[in-house]
């Protein structure tokens, strides 16, 4: 009897047990990691800390040392035991002084990256509109040995259907059409200046860029439009040879962990604020989501490798150079998606980049974390730009993934501008990137198949004119693809 007793016992302890070990459900896991990251959410706290001890983070700069070396000890301040620091030489740039006279009253005027080291050039001044290659063809020979004026943007009563270029493709057009220097009128009210890269290729160019305010901008203009202009533009600049290093985490996978999901973000800004929407609210989200991971014991089956990117904004160096070394090392095939978040936040929906297999994926994974909260609005799209630190992994064929943002649309006034400061930052906003954040990147990490998977060299060439973006790649040097 008491055998037989002893058996039953055996048997409802093995039962209690065996229900204590049931495995989360999804539901479950998504709110335990929900509730942790509202309770202890660190990146609003981490960039605030960063802003204010270490200031801006341009790359090959002390302060791009100090921010480098601030996220890998924290990264292994959240229980990371592979954290390293990935190594880079390239030729980086920083501004001197600069003087523009337009007819020889002075205007307030900011040097976009990689201008000249030294440069003085005086002459008439030609509005080139938006700046495209329609325009240039529109006006042959408007623009040699003259400075071409360009938006921005695209013009208020510009004709249909026109496709915006980056500033360094404008750039390259006019040097192309023979311009001995280039204005840029910003887009943006009360005289917010602009910086950031005027070159494709992340190297010199041979002309001074500038850019003015849309006040003085509006006024040349019209200016133009009753007689003529002339513009002297003097600067001085740096460009030296420097050390950057990427900071990598890698979570080592439960299962496959020979696949490689690369979440980052640029973790280098420019030097006229401390760059705290262009990327702090991106690469200080990745780095508490890889928090999060560690303080939830999140173990998806791949393996997961967060990165803080540097050089992004001078020519995307720090992701070249990671991608470079994955193809010389012939793990490229490893890296299965890369996720980026650049000036990113309070995700409302995904976007996945590349050619879906299998686009209910990401709305049932979005469906899972609206359940926890309904301000995510399962939006998605499947579309692919360039100019940010995924575009090396996109054009080796790798799937991509980055948010539908819903953040207060005039922070972005402020981008790479002397305003682009802490104050722009929504706490909240920021822990729901990191909440949002992280249930996606475990859904993707853990999937039993992926989404999507790699492309090979021609259909990557053919995704890239679907995206129209055969145009933009070849002013950049970057198209691959024999015509």
């Amino acid at each position: 009897m008491r055998k037989q007793l002893f058996i039953v016992l055996t048997a409802i302890l093995a039962i209690s047990c065996g229900e204590m070990k049931k495995p989360e459900t999804q539901a479950e896991l998504f709110a335990r990691i929900d509730s942790e990251i509202k309770q202890n959410a660190k990146g609003y706290s981490t960039l605030k800390e960063a802003s204010e001890t270490i200031g801006h983070r341009l790359t090959g700069s002390e302060n791009g040392a100090k921010a480098e070396e601030y996220t890998y000890n924290k990264f292994k301040e959240y229980g990371f035991e592979d954290v390293e620091y990935q190594t880079f030489e390239v030729e980086a740039w920083s501004r001197g002084t600069v003087s523009v006279t337009i007819n020889e009253e002075p205007v307030k005027s900011v040097t976009l990256g990689h201008s000249p080291v030294e440069a003085k050039v005086t002459g008439e001044i030609v509005d080139m509109g938006n700046g495209l290659e329609a325009d240039y063809e529109a006006k042959p020979g408007a623009v040699e040995d003259k400075i071409a004026l360009v938006y921005i943007s695209i013009l208020e009563g510009s004709p249909e259907g026109l496709t915006n270029l980056h500033r360094s493709e404008k750039t390259a057009l006019a040097i192309k059409y023979g311009a001995k220097g280039i204005i840029i009128i910003n887009q943006v009210d009360n005289g917010v200046l602009l910086t950031g890269t005027a070159s494709v290729t992340g190297e010199l160019i041979p002309i001074p860029a500038v850019c003015i305010g849309m006040e003085d901008g509006m006024v040349l203009k019209e200016t133009l439009k009753e007689g003529t202009a002339s513009a002297t533009i003097e600067m001085t600049n740096n460009s030296d040879m420097i050390s950057a290093r990427n900071v990598v985490a890698t979570l080592p996978g439960s299962e496959i962990l020979e696949e490689i999901i690369v979440i980052g973000g640029h973790l280098d800004s420019w030097d006229l604020a401390t760059g705290a929407i262009d990327n702090g609210i991106g690469s200080f989200a990745v780095l508490d989501i890889a928090r999060a991971f560690k303080a939830n014991n999140l173990h998806p089956k791949r393996t997961v490798k967060f990165v803080m990117f540097m050089g992004e904004e001078q020519g995307l160096f720090g992701s070249r150079h990671m991608v470079a070394e994955a193809l010389k090392e012939g793990s490229m095939d490893k890296i299965k998606y890369m996720m980026n978040l650049d000036m990113a936040g309070n995700p409302i929906g995904m976007n996945a980049g590349g050619k879906l297999e299998n686009e209910s994926f990401f709305t049932e994974l979005g469906a899972a974390i609206q359940q926890q909260d309904t301000i995510y609005k399962n939006e998605f799209s499947n579309r692919s730009g360039l100019h940010s630190d995924h575009q090396p992994f996109m054009l080796e064929g790798v799937p991509i993934l980055s948010v539908h943002s819903n953040l207060d649309r005039s922070i972005y006034g402020c981008y790479h501008s002397d305003c682009d400061d802490f104050d722009l930052v929504n706490e909240e906003h920021m822990t729901n990137t990191s909440r949002f954040g992280t249930m996606m990147l475990y859904g993707l990490a853990n999937a039993e198949t992926l989404p999507a998977t790699k492309m090979d060299s021609e259909t990557t060439k053919e995704f890239m004119i679907k995206n129209n973006l055969k145009e933009k790649l070849i002013i950049g040097g970057d198209w691959k693809w024999e015509e």
